[in-house]
């Protein structure tokens, strides 16, 4: 397995260009769960390098809607949980790396997490998303608490940035040029 939790081998953008539409709807769906972004990237292919294709990903993203954003929100954990309702288990797996700082966390801090992200999802009537890799506990922590200050539109689009970074890194986790 690679640090994103994805199979180690990636898939040869060339091949993933030819894959029947049904493997790469599935492959494309543990990277972002917006079904319409899904489509949309399935409808833009051939890509022929990853680059065009990580551009077209965000291209795509950003012009989607608030509630594709926020299906997309729904496909994930909350941060130090291990799995979302009906996620995949390559997507679990991709989420679980993504929050490897959690893996250490005590029963206090879990606890507290727990806390927060209950505030958060008052606040806002969505999960905190935030591309935690490479973050630790407490500086994820750190950004959930001064989000928590953002107005419900402006936190709507930190959080779709967010879910960008992830969508990415788990594209570039899960393909390769060639």
């Amino acid at each position: 397995m690679s640090p994103s939790g994805t199979p180690s081998k990636a898939i040869n953008i060339s091949l993933f260009d030819e894959m029947h539409e049904a493997s790469v709807m599935y492959l494309l769906f543990d990277c972002c769960g917006s079904r319409v972004w899904v489509r949309n990237m399935i409808e833009h292919r051939p890509y022929v390098t990853l680059e065009r294709l990580l551009q077209e990903a965000d291209v795509v993203w950003n012009a989607l809607r608030p509630d594709d954003w926020l299906e997309a929100f729904r496909a994930h954990p909350r941060i130090g949980e291990a799995r979302a309702v009906g996620q995949s288990v390559v997507s679990a797996r991709m989420s679980e790396a993504e929050q490897a700082a959690f893996a250490e966390s005590n029963a206090a801090e879990r606890a507290e997490f727990a806390q927060l992200n209950a505030m958060y999802e008052e606040r806002f009537s969505h999960i905190f998303i935030i591309c935690a890799s490479g973050l630790s506990a407490v500086e994820v922590e750190a950004r959930l608490r001064a989000r928590l200050t953002n107005a419900p539109e402006q936190e709507l689009r930190v959080a779709a940035e967010e879910q960008r970074s992830i969508t990415r890194l788990r594209l570039e986790s899960a393909l390769e040029d060639g």
